[in-house]
């Protein structure tokens, strides 16, 4: 008889893995980023360069005309002037009657001229009160009020004086 034949497990088979590879690389992402890289750079070096050149030019342009205009704010009066400063004038407006100005101002006259600069002083600043009381409020909050203070003031000393004094300076003006 014959026997039959019996089961026997399969031998494992190794596997075998084969990686194909070409012979063309493709560069993917890199070349692009570098090259993306190196023009951002130079982007960014030629601008850092013309504001640096700018704003060199605007300081140098600027340090000029400070040097300028300290020049022209020397002093205009002579030794023959001289300076007699007012009392604070603190008086109320007209309207709204709760609204209150204060003032500091000095006078410069021609030494000589007046015969007697603290009297006049006192005078100009009785004055300055007198005339504060007849503003109001929107009179002093337009946009060239302080000029037109300052010009009205200026010829209502002289009118005191009779033409005697050469300017008046508001030193401060405080309105609330």
């Amino acid at each position: 008889m014959a026997k039959a034949p019996q089961y026997q497990p399969a031998k494992p088979q190794a596997r075998v893995t084969v990686k194909v590879t070409s012979e063309e690389k493709k560069p993917g992402l890199l070349i692009p980023l570098a090259v993306l890289t190196v023009l951002a750079l130079a982007v960014g070096a030629g601008l850092g360069i013309q504001l640096a050149s700018t704003v060199r030019g605007v300081v140098i342009q600027r340090s000029g005309a400070a040097e300028k205009a300290a020049e022209a704010n020397t002093l205009r009066y002579g030794s023959d002037m001289a300076v007699e400063p007012l009392k604070p004038i603190l008086t109320n407006l007209a309207a709204p009657t709760s609204a209150w100005v204060r003032i500091e101002a000095s006078i410069i006259y021609k030494v000589g001229e007046l015969q007697n600069p603290q009297v006049a002083a006192t005078q100009i600043r009785e004055d300055i009160m007198t005339y504060l009381r007849t503003l109001t409020l929107s009179q002093l909050g337009a946009p060239s009020a302080l000029q037109n203070l300052r010009e009205d003031l200026n010829e209502r000393a002289k009118l005191r004086v009779e033409g005697k004094l050469t300017e008046l300076v508001v030193e401060s003006l405080v309105v609330q």
